[in-house]
C-alpha cells in the first residue's frame, strides 16, 4: 500500500472513523488504536450491519472500517446501503476482513467499498489506510489486486447483467485502466506508457467520471466486467 497518489484530507478536523465489527474486543483494541493517533477519532461503534448504516445516517463519519460477517445485516449489505444512499454518498468504507475465509471481497468492492485490509495487517498499515480512504483514493496494493485477480479467474463466466461498456473511452483511457486494474500505480503507469504522473492522474480523473465510479477499486471491477481484461484462469494438473 502506498499513499503516493492520495491528496491531503478533504475535511479540516480529524478523519472520523466508524468502526463496525461484532466483537466488542476488537472493537476496544481499534478504538485505543485509532483514538491514540494524532488526526484520527473514532465516532461511534456498531456491533451490526444495520447498526452501523443507522449510524453512519445519523452522524456521517469519513470512514467505516466494516467486518463482512456480523449478525442482523452482514458488511456487504450495510456497505451498499451506505455507499447507495444519498445521504451518506460520501462515506468511504474500509473493508477488514479474513480474505483467506471470506468469499466476498469483490461483492464488497462491488458493492461500494474503496478497499479492504486484512485482520493481521500491522497498526500502521491500517492507520495508514485509513487516511488514503478518507482522502478519496482506493486502497488496492498490487498484491491486493493480485488476490482480487484471483478471485475473478476461480468464478465461472460474468453474467450478462453485470457486463459494462467503454463507451467513450478513449483508447489511451483504455491503456490506462488495463494497468490500473492490473494493480499499478500512477507513477508505475506514467513508466510504463511514457507519461507524465499528472497525465496518467488526468486520465484517471476522466476514467471516473465516464464509468462512474467512486474511485480505482470500482475501476478494477469495471474493467473486468466489461471484459477489457480476462483474468487467467488456473491450468488444470498435467496441463502445459
Amino acid at each position: 500500500m502506498t499513499g503516493e497518489d492520495a491528496p491531503s484530507s478533504p475535511t479540516a478536523g480529524p478523519v472520523r472513523v466508524l468502526l463496525a465489527d461484532d466483537q466488542a474486543l476488537l472493537r476496544g483494541s481499534l478504538r485505543v488504536l485509532v483514538d491514540a493517533e494524532p488526526g484520527l477519532m473514532v465516532t461511534a461503534e456498531a456491533a451490526t450491519g444495520a447498526e452501523a448504516v443507522r449510524l453512519a445516517r445519523q452522524d456521517p463519519p469519513d470512514v467505516v472500517l466494516m467486518d463482512i460477517r456480523m449478525p442482523d445485516m452482514d458488511g456487504i449489505e450495510a456497505t451498499r446501503q451506505i455507499c447507495g444512499s444519498p445521504q451518506t454518498a460520501e462515506v468511504r468504507v474500509l473493508v477488514l476482513t479474513m480474505f483467506d475465509l471470506d468469499d466476498y471481497v469483490y461483492a464488497a468492492l462491488r458493492a461500494g467499498a474503496s478497499g479492504f485490509l486484512l485482520k493481521d495487517t500491522p497498526p500502521g498499515e491500517l492507520l495508514a489506510g485509513l487516511r488514503v480512504i478518507a482522502a478519496g483514493q482506493a486502497l488496492l496494493a498490487p498484491a491486493v489486486t493480485r488476490r482480487l485477480i484471483t478471485e475473478f479467474a476461480r468464478r465461472p463466466e460474468p453474467s450478462r447483467q453485470l457486463v459494462r461498456t467503454l463507451d467513450g473511452v478513449t483508447e489511451r483511457e483504455r491503456e490506462v485502466l488495463t494497468l490500473v486494474a492490473r494493480g499499478l500505480s500512477n507513477t508505475e503507469i506514467a513508466e510504463r506508457l511514457y507519461l507524465g504522473v499528472a497525465t496518467v492522474k488526468t486520465h484517471v480523473s476522466h476514467l471516473l467520471t465516464k464509468l462512474g465510479a467512486r474511485d480505482r477499486a470500482q475501476l478494477v471491477i469495471v474493467a473486468y466486467e466489461s471484459g477489457l481484461i480476462e483474468a487467467t484462469r488456473p491450468r488444470a494438473p498435467g496441463c502445459r
